[in-house]
């Protein structure tokens, strides 16, 4: 067993202490056709491997991926001076690598050609840092969908903390281990880290983790190698198709999670069509759970939300299942949605063989429902309501809108559009924000290398015509930079209306030709209602 605590970087802080050595010749053996038919017999051993050449540490077996606009086996030699033991790559990247030792002064390295590096690394992953048998990882929770993964994942493991296990997290915000929270760059991590964060919980003791897994990771081969005991779907509406194509491509991507290599069991909302036809074909067990009023003859769904009444914010209801089981919750949430989200989590962790009285019992002693969830309907002050949320697709939106209307108030909506993602979507979004504001202020989303005066003329045109063709009672401007537009959303609210400013909650930099601007809604929002006399909550607020 070899100790990494003297490896001290940032890559150790998402590894395990110690590690067992492997061959990288029996490593390769245990990943069958991934390997290629001819691995050399006397590769070096490994304690890690990493796809990023500057988080290598000692030991580490450095994947060398083709990517969109370099290829990994240039950066071999920055690899290789930190210490990594040998190269996996396909055959382009060989010769970079070689190239680039050469180039350095280096010593010839050991490469390690294999068909397709990207499809190798999870599974190589997974036995490098010990996840790939039975058992040896923490339960694991995969929440997918186009809304609701985030919120989803935290109520998943404010339930499972309050039925007292110890948890972790891997998502969006952030990633957890425990009570270390570690800020997150991507959705899902790379499927390297991935491995190496439940090596990392299974030493620290932890016995069940939620995981978001969204689109890109199963495209990506992010979550390769891994296998959920229970995965969970919350819905698909349009986005990314700048990376699928259509819908019926985005599908199949999500689907390929319902599957035996990928999980054990399912629940799956049934609420729209993709959810219904998801639980007709996975090749899983199902449980199948509706949370809105049904719209089709289908067959009933094993678990159905029912009894939704108001409490305070948000909703108390009944999850009743096909046998006459009852399951009484609360979400202290706004929001129809946050009902699915719940009800989700709820059924999941059922799913995983928690008795229906003890889940109950936890239900009733704790609330796991209303947990903090950083910019998901974020309230930040109460006349105006300013609430900061994350929705960033029509369907989102949509959701969040209608669910912020106060009686006697006006919505004051503040969104952009995304650059060099769908397109198709930003007009659809404006026309969202035309019907459902009474006030919408266009200003930039993260414009990246797009002209971010073409992203809000887009979002714009789609509000103007539903305004004309529709005949809506809704006001229109544009401000830029985002800062002046929450500013000016605020300076036109009154007391009692609701200002949202939606499609970044959480995030901290705004991309802007390449450059990462400082900017959080949430800090914005909260100076622009103290410039303008308006009170803000004395605490971080409800974090939804």
């Amino acid at each position: 067993m070899q100790s990494k605590t003297s490896r001290g970087s940032a890559a150790s802080l998402l590894r395990p202490l110690t590690v067992r050595p492997i061959g990288l010749t029996a490593a390769l053996g245990l990943i069958g056709d991934l390997a290629g038919p001819q691995v050399a017999p006397d590769l070096p051993e490994i304690t890690g491997i990493t796809l990023d050449s500057r988080s290598v540490l000692p030991g580490d077996l450095y994947a060398a991926l083709p990517g969109a606009a370099r290829h990994g086996g240039e950066f071999a030699d920055q690899a290789l001076r930190a210490g990594a033991a040998a190269i996996l790559t396909d055959a382009a990247g060989a010769v970079l690598a070689e190239q680039a030792a050469t180039a350095s002064g280096l010593e010839a390295p050991t490469v390690v050609v294999v068909p397709d590096p990207r499809r190798a690394v999870g599974p190589l992953s997974a036995v490098i840092f010990g996840t790939r048998d039975e058992g040896a990882a923490p339960t694991l929770f995969g929440v997918t969908g186009t809304n609701g993964k985030t919120t989803t994942t935290y109520f998943l493991d404010a339930l499972l903390r309050a039925l007292g296990h110890s948890t972790g997290l891997i998502g969006t915000i952030e990633i957890r281990a425990g009570g270390e929270a570690i800020p997150s760059a991507l959705t899902t991590p790379e499927s390297p880290q991935v491995h190496s964060l439940l090596g990392l919980m299974r030493e620290r003791g932890l016995d069940a983790a939620a995981m978001e897994v969204s689109s890109h990771a199963l495209e990506f081969g992010r979550v390769d190698g891994v296998r959920f005991d229970v995965a969970g779907f919350t819905n698909l509406t349009q986005d990314h198709l700048d990376l699928h194509g259509t819908m019926d491509d985005y599908f199949a991507v999500k689907a390929d999670l319902f599957t035996p290599a990928r999980c054990r069991r399912a629940v799956v909302l049934v609420d729209d069509p993709w959810g219904r036809r998801l639980a007709a074909t996975a090749q899983v067990p199902v449980l199948s759970l509706r949370t809105a009023p049904a719209t089709d003859d289908g067959e009933p769904a094993d678990w159905t939300v029912t009894d939704v009444g108001t409490s305070g914010l948000g909703h108390s209801f009944v999850l009743a299942g096909r046998s006459g089981e009852r399951l009484s919750l609360r979400s202290g949430l706004p929001g129809s949605f946050n009902i699915s989200n719940a009800a989700l989590a709820a059924v999941m962790v059922l799913a995983s063989g928690v008795p229906l009285d003890r889940l109950q019992a936890a239900l009733d002693s704790h609330d796991p429902f209303t947990t903090e969830v950083p910019g998901r309907m974020q309230l930040l002050g109460e006349a105006p309501a300013a609430i900061v949320d994350f929705a960033h697709n029509p369907d989102a939106l949509e959701r969040t809108l209608a669910s912020v209307r106060r009686p006697g108030g006006r919505v004051i909506s503040v969104f952009g559009a995304t650059g060099q993602r769908d397109e198709s979507k930003r007009p659809v979004m404006g026309a969202v924000g035309a019907r459902l504001s009474d006030i919408l202020v266009v200003t930039d989303d993260d414009p990246h290398d797009e002209d971010d005066a073409v992203i809000r003329r887009a979002v714009l045109q789609g509000a103007e015509t539903a305004v004309r063709e529709e005949r809506l009672d809704c006001q229109i401007l544009e401000v830029f930079p985002r800062a002046a537009a929450i500013d000016r959303a605020v300076e036109l609210a009154t007391s009692a209306d609701t200002v949202i400013v939606a499609g970044r909650g959480h995030e901290v930099w705004q991309e802007v030709k390449g450059v990462n601007v400082s900017l959080d809604d949430r800090v914005e929002l909260r100076s622009a209602l103290t410039r303008h006399g308006f009170s803000v909550l004395s605490t971080p607020g409800i974090d939804f």
